[in-house]
């Protein structure tokens, strides 16, 4: 009895399951040129042999290849200029001071903690922002 239970659970998993892959969208081109750009270069060369009128792929380098299968599935390439640049934010010596002094006081309170872990972190910090102070006033 508990055994055809069993089994009736894992049917209505079995059938859940394929319900999910029928509803899920096909990948769109994004997707599968992300895909193409994880795969290793012996994935990459399987597939290229399946290319008509392809030759050499053995010899054939990983942007090679993408670039052949890129154009054999009609896929654009991503034009280099279009990489977002995040700016960091110019901070004044001020407001390093002003961070470096709350630092200290996080770490002089880890100190009594007895953590020296942290304290090794936040002394690393305090250490960059007075290389950034250094290099502010070196500009100015």
């Amino acid at each position: 009895m508990e055994e055809e239970e069993i089994k009736d659970e894992e049917a209505k998993g079995d059938e859940s399951g394929e319900e999910v892959k029928k509803e899920r969208p096909e990948a769109e081109a994004g997707e599968e040129e992300k895909h193409l750009n994880k795969m290793t270069v012996l994935e990459l060369r399987e597939i290229a042999k399946g290319i008509p009128g392809v030759s050499g792929v053995t010899a054939m380098k990983k942007d090679q290849l993408l670039s052949i299968i890129k154009k054999h599935r009609g896929i654009e390439d991503e034009k280099p200029g279009k990489k977002k640049v995040i700016a960091k934010v110019a901070l004044t010596v001020q407001e390093l001071k002003h961070k470096i002094a709350v630092l200290k006081a996080d770490k002089k309170s880890v100190i009594e903690k007895h953590d020296r872990k942290i304290a090794t972190v936040l002394r690393r910090r305090i250490n960059r922002l007075k290389k950034r102070i250094r290099k502010t006033e070196k500009v100015t």
